[in-house]
Protein backbone atom coordinates (compact mmCIF):
# COMPACT_ATOMS: atom_id res chain seq x y z
CA UNK A 1 0.00 0.00 0.00
CA UNK A 2 2.90 2.37 0.64
CA UNK A 3 4.00 1.96 -2.99
CA UNK A 4 0.47 2.93 -4.16
CA UNK A 5 0.63 6.12 -2.11
CA UNK A 6 4.11 6.95 -3.34
CA UNK A 7 3.56 6.19 -7.02
CA UNK A 8 -0.06 7.27 -7.54
CA UNK A 9 -3.49 5.79 -7.12
CA UNK A 10 -4.56 2.43 -8.47
CA UNK A 11 -6.41 2.62 -11.79
CA UNK A 12 -10.16 2.08 -11.40
CA UNK A 13 -11.90 0.15 -14.14
CA UNK A 14 -15.60 -0.73 -14.15
CA UNK A 15 -17.09 -3.42 -16.35
CA UNK A 16 -20.81 -3.27 -17.16
CA UNK A 17 -22.73 -6.32 -18.29
CA UNK A 18 -25.84 -6.15 -20.43
CA UNK A 19 -28.87 -5.24 -18.31
CA UNK A 20 -31.23 -6.64 -20.96
CA UNK A 21 -31.21 -9.42 -23.52
CA UNK A 22 -31.26 -8.10 -27.07
CA UNK A 23 -29.28 -6.36 -29.78
CA UNK A 24 -26.67 -3.90 -28.49
CA UNK A 25 -26.43 -0.82 -30.70
CA UNK A 26 -24.61 2.49 -30.81
CA UNK A 27 -26.17 5.27 -28.73
CA UNK A 28 -26.33 7.43 -31.86
CA UNK A 29 -28.93 5.02 -33.31
CA UNK A 30 -31.47 5.91 -30.59
CA UNK A 31 -34.34 7.82 -32.24
CA UNK A 32 -34.29 10.57 -29.60
CA UNK A 33 -31.76 13.44 -29.68
CA UNK A 34 -31.48 13.60 -25.88
CA UNK A 35 -29.82 10.18 -26.02
CA UNK A 36 -28.34 10.06 -29.55
CA UNK A 37 -26.58 13.40 -29.09
CA UNK A 38 -25.32 12.27 -25.66
CA UNK A 39 -26.99 15.17 -23.82
CA UNK A 40 -27.37 12.96 -20.72
CA UNK A 41 -24.10 11.10 -21.22
CA UNK A 42 -22.43 8.41 -23.29
CA UNK A 43 -23.31 4.74 -23.44
CA UNK A 44 -25.03 2.16 -25.61
CA UNK A 45 -28.60 1.09 -26.26
CA UNK A 46 -30.25 -2.30 -26.37
CA UNK A 47 -33.23 -3.31 -28.50
CA UNK A 48 -34.72 -5.78 -25.96
CA UNK A 49 -36.08 -9.20 -26.85
CA UNK A 50 -37.58 -9.75 -23.37
CA UNK A 51 -38.91 -7.57 -20.56
CA UNK A 52 -36.36 -8.12 -17.79
CA UNK A 53 -33.80 -5.54 -16.63
CA UNK A 54 -30.91 -6.64 -14.39
CA UNK A 55 -28.13 -4.72 -12.68
CA UNK A 56 -25.16 -4.13 -14.99
CA UNK A 57 -22.73 -3.76 -12.03
CA UNK A 58 -22.54 -4.28 -8.28
CA UNK A 59 -23.74 -1.12 -6.58
CA UNK A 60 -26.57 0.84 -5.03
CA UNK A 61 -29.91 1.90 -6.49
CA UNK A 62 -30.01 5.69 -6.38
CA UNK A 63 -33.38 6.20 -8.07
CA UNK A 64 -36.35 4.27 -9.38
CA UNK A 65 -38.56 6.64 -11.34
CA UNK A 66 -42.18 6.74 -10.06
CA UNK A 67 -43.35 5.47 -13.46
CA UNK A 68 -40.85 2.57 -13.17
CA UNK A 69 -39.64 3.14 -16.75
CA UNK A 70 -36.10 4.02 -15.63
CA UNK A 71 -33.65 3.23 -12.87
CA UNK A 72 -30.41 4.85 -11.77
CA UNK A 73 -27.60 3.16 -9.91
CA UNK A 74 -24.12 3.96 -8.63
CA UNK A 75 -21.33 1.40 -8.85
CA UNK A 76 -18.98 0.75 -5.95
CA UNK A 77 -16.36 2.96 -7.64
CA UNK A 78 -18.84 5.83 -8.15
CA UNK A 79 -19.95 5.36 -11.75
CA UNK A 80 -23.57 6.55 -12.19
CA UNK A 81 -25.67 4.61 -14.69
CA UNK A 82 -29.15 5.32 -16.04
CA UNK A 83 -31.18 2.55 -17.67
CA UNK A 84 -34.13 4.12 -19.52
CA UNK A 85 -36.55 1.46 -20.76
CA UNK A 86 -37.88 2.48 -24.16
CA UNK A 87 -38.61 5.97 -25.43
CA UNK A 88 -41.52 8.10 -24.24
CA UNK A 89 -42.43 5.31 -21.82
CA UNK A 90 -42.89 7.90 -19.07
CA UNK A 91 -46.27 8.55 -20.72
CA UNK A 92 -47.34 4.99 -19.81
CA UNK A 93 -47.48 6.12 -16.16
CA UNK A 94 -46.09 2.83 -14.89
CA UNK A 95 -48.54 0.62 -16.82
CA UNK A 96 -46.81 -2.65 -17.65
CA UNK A 97 -43.76 -1.97 -15.43
CA UNK A 98 -42.86 -3.58 -12.10
CA UNK A 99 -39.92 -2.46 -9.96
CA UNK A 100 -38.18 -5.10 -7.84
CA UNK A 101 -35.84 -2.62 -6.11
CA UNK A 102 -36.04 0.79 -4.48
CA UNK A 103 -33.62 3.62 -3.77
CA UNK A 104 -30.99 2.56 -1.26
CA UNK A 105 -31.03 -1.14 -2.18
CA UNK A 106 -27.65 -2.77 -2.77
CA UNK A 107 -27.49 -4.99 -5.85
CA UNK A 108 -25.08 -7.37 -7.53
CA UNK A 109 -24.55 -7.55 -11.28
CA UNK A 110 -27.33 -9.74 -12.68
CA UNK A 111 -29.89 -8.97 -9.92
CA UNK A 112 -33.37 -8.28 -11.29
CA UNK A 113 -34.29 -4.57 -11.16
CA UNK A 114 -37.41 -4.10 -13.27
CA UNK A 115 -39.70 -6.30 -15.33
CA UNK A 116 -41.94 -4.92 -18.05
CA UNK A 117 -44.48 -6.03 -20.64
CA UNK A 118 -42.44 -5.78 -23.84
CA UNK A 119 -45.50 -6.15 -26.09
CA UNK A 120 -47.31 -3.33 -24.27
CA UNK A 121 -44.25 -1.08 -24.61
CA UNK A 122 -44.12 -1.90 -28.35
CA UNK A 123 -47.79 -0.91 -28.60
CA UNK A 124 -47.79 2.26 -26.48
CA UNK A 125 -44.29 3.79 -26.62
CA UNK A 126 -42.30 5.47 -29.38
CA UNK A 127 -39.66 2.72 -29.24
CA UNK A 128 -38.48 -0.19 -27.09
CA UNK A 129 -34.85 0.85 -27.60
CA UNK A 130 -33.31 1.14 -24.12
CA UNK A 131 -30.38 3.50 -23.53
CA UNK A 132 -27.80 2.59 -20.86
CA UNK A 133 -26.03 5.86 -20.08
CA UNK A 134 -23.08 6.92 -17.92
CA UNK A 135 -24.53 10.13 -16.44
CA UNK A 136 -21.41 11.33 -14.62
CA UNK A 137 -19.13 11.62 -17.64
CA UNK A 138 -16.64 13.70 -15.64
CA UNK A 139 -15.84 10.41 -13.86
CA UNK A 140 -14.81 8.76 -17.16
CA UNK A 141 -11.26 8.84 -18.51
CA UNK A 142 -11.84 6.20 -21.23
CA UNK A 143 -14.93 4.28 -22.37
CA UNK A 144 -14.92 1.12 -24.49
CA UNK A 145 -18.26 -0.04 -25.85
CA UNK A 146 -19.53 -3.21 -27.51
CA UNK A 147 -22.02 -2.55 -30.31
CA UNK A 148 -23.91 -4.38 -33.06
CA UNK A 149 -24.00 -7.74 -31.31
CA UNK A 150 -26.69 -9.80 -29.62
CA UNK A 151 -26.30 -9.90 -25.87
CA UNK A 152 -27.68 -12.01 -23.05
CA UNK A 153 -28.56 -10.06 -19.89
CA UNK A 154 -26.01 -10.44 -17.12
CA UNK A 155 -23.53 -12.23 -19.37
CA UNK A 156 -21.99 -10.07 -22.09
CA UNK A 157 -19.82 -7.05 -21.27
CA UNK A 158 -21.30 -3.94 -22.92
CA UNK A 159 -18.94 -1.26 -21.57
CA UNK A 160 -15.60 -1.01 -19.86
CA UNK A 161 -15.02 2.31 -18.13
CA UNK A 162 -11.68 3.59 -16.92
CA UNK A 163 -12.21 6.17 -14.19
CA UNK A 164 -10.23 9.38 -13.78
Amino acid sequence: MIFGKLFGKKEKTETLVAPLTGKIVSIDQVPDPVFSQKMMGDGVAIEPSEGVVVAPVDGEIIQVFPTKHAVGLRSKAGLEILIHIGLETVNMNGEGFEAHVQAGDRVKAGDRLITFDLELVKEKAKSTMTPIIITNGDFVDHLEKVENVMGQKGEITIMTVKAK
